[in-house]
């Protein structure tokens, strides 16, 4: 293999005394003065967020660190319940549901964004969308919530940041247009979500759409060790599993649950 082909990380190097991530030594020019994000966002994107974007940041990941017995709750404390000597597994388990339908779906909205903003015409794309999701029947990502309605206040909260602190720009625009021609398609107000307004603003701060998802991991991994934590002073696992046990019938010949 020659030299050119060889991969290569830019992510982290090492020598005897001395650790570095990307260009900064990990002693000397982080530890004591950098955050947590600071970091993290300088590794994922190998540059600097401005204030106002960092704020925003922050916010993300406060706003989708918890949201009670969501799935990836559940999953994570009865995974912890089985294997107790293991709180990765519970929290890995957890992760597992930071998908397509829970937690993780910034991703489809923020393309369904970046579609629009980079349109010729981004109103009739807009358009577009709306009509086709609603001739399917199929929900459009970013929008709706079974619990948060008239309004999601977590989004109206994110948005509203992103104006104040000037970083609110064509992904915002782009969903302030969908959700307009979403209302119009199922002729009353749908709800724009947390993560329809979380993909609008990290679409406007230069995070990839393939990343998006990733600030959903991070930030939910740690909810799921609270919720581990409160796990093993309070145990749930056993009273989830049986409440379940208890609720489902079981499948027998002639069993009519109507």
């Amino acid at each position: 293999m020659s030299p050119k082909t060889v991969p290569q990380t830019a992510l982290c190097s090492y020598t005897t005394d001395a650790v570095y991530y990307r260009d900064q030594n990990l002693v000397g020019d982080l530890l004591g003065n950098a955050s947590f994000v600071d970091v993290f966002i300088r590794q994922i994107l190998g540059r600097q967020l401005g204030a106002g974007q960092m704020a925003i940041v922050e916010a993300v990941l406060i706003m989708l660190m918890e949201h009670g017995m969501t799935p990836s709750a559940i999953a994570a404390r009865m995974v912890y319940a089985s294997s107790p000597e293991n709180i990765q597994s519970g929290v890995a388990a957890g992760l597992l549901a930071v998908g397509s339908q829970f937690v993780g779906t910034m991703e489809q909205a923020a393309e369904l964004l970046a579609r629009i903003s980079s349109a010729p015409d981004p109103a009739a794309e807009a358009t577009e969308i709306a009509q086709d999701h609603r001739r399917r029947k199929d929900h459009v990502p970013g929008f709706g919530h079974h619990l948060h309605r008239p309004d999601d206040p977590r989004a109206i909260a994110l948005l509203a940041m992103a104006k104040e602190k000037g970083v609110a720009g064509d992904y915002c625009r782009a969903l302030n247009l969908l959700a307009a021609e979403v209302d119009r398609a199922a002729n009353r107000h749908i709800t724009i979500n947390a993560t329809g307004a979380i993909a609008a603003v990290l679409g406007d701060i230069g995070i990839p759409v393939r990343l998006m998802r990733g600030f959903a991991v991070l930030s939910r991994a740690a909810g799921l060790i609270s919720h581990l934590a409160e796990e093993q002073q309070d145990p749930a696992g056993r009273f989830i599993w049986s409440l379940v046990d208890e609720a489902m019938l079981p499948a027998r010949p002639g069993n009519n649950s109507n």
